[in-house]
């Protein structure tokens, strides 16, 4: 009997550890989409930027001052509430979890490829190059592994201190 209830639970972790392996397989396709589609605007508006009869929407006009405020304001809001979405909905479930994972790797990961084509729009515009950076740095801290499923999918202990 004992030997049964242990070949069970195992059964039930590997289980689980199959559907781990599996959602971390789907977010870093989710993640890798993010850079491959990055590259894509960043190579279409390259070209289209170098050709002879592009025009670029001037910073200081009232078309260009609001992109910039537009994407200005987006990334600022976009890139902390993606990093803190999942101690916000606090996932119980795996599925959860990976709708939640998925969520913060395309709100933060999809302002880098606007604000890259805003860069090239406003004529190699210096602050969109930076907000472009902050995106993609921001980006690196969504990637999935594993471990930091482990971690955020762990119940918090009530009693232990956070700093």
């Amino acid at each position: 009997m004992r030997s049964l209830s242990a070949a069970l639970l195992l059964i039930v972790q590997n289980l689980k550890d199959n559907m781990e392996e599996k959602i971390n397989r789907t977010l870093n396709g989710y993640y890798y989409g993010v850079m491959a589609l990055t590259l894509i605007i960043l190579g279409v508006m390259y070209y289209l930027t170098s050709r002879p009869d592009f025009e670029p929407f001037s910073p200081m006009e009232s078309l260009g001052m609001t992109l910039q405020y537009i994407a200005i304001g987006v990334t600022l809001v976009a890139i902390p509430f993606g990093l803190y979405m999942v101690k916000l909905f606090k996932p119980d479930t795996l599925e959860k979890y990976k709708e939640i994972a998925t969520g913060r790797i395309l709100i933060v990961g999809l302002t880098m490829p606007v604000n890259i084509a805003f860069y090239y729009l406003m004529g190699c515009h210096k602050p969109m190059m930076w907000l472009a950076a902050m995106s993609a740095i921001a980006w690196y801290f969504t990637k999935p592994t594993l471990g930091k499923m482990e971690q955020e999918m762990k119940p918090k202990d009530p009693n232990e201190e956070t700093y």
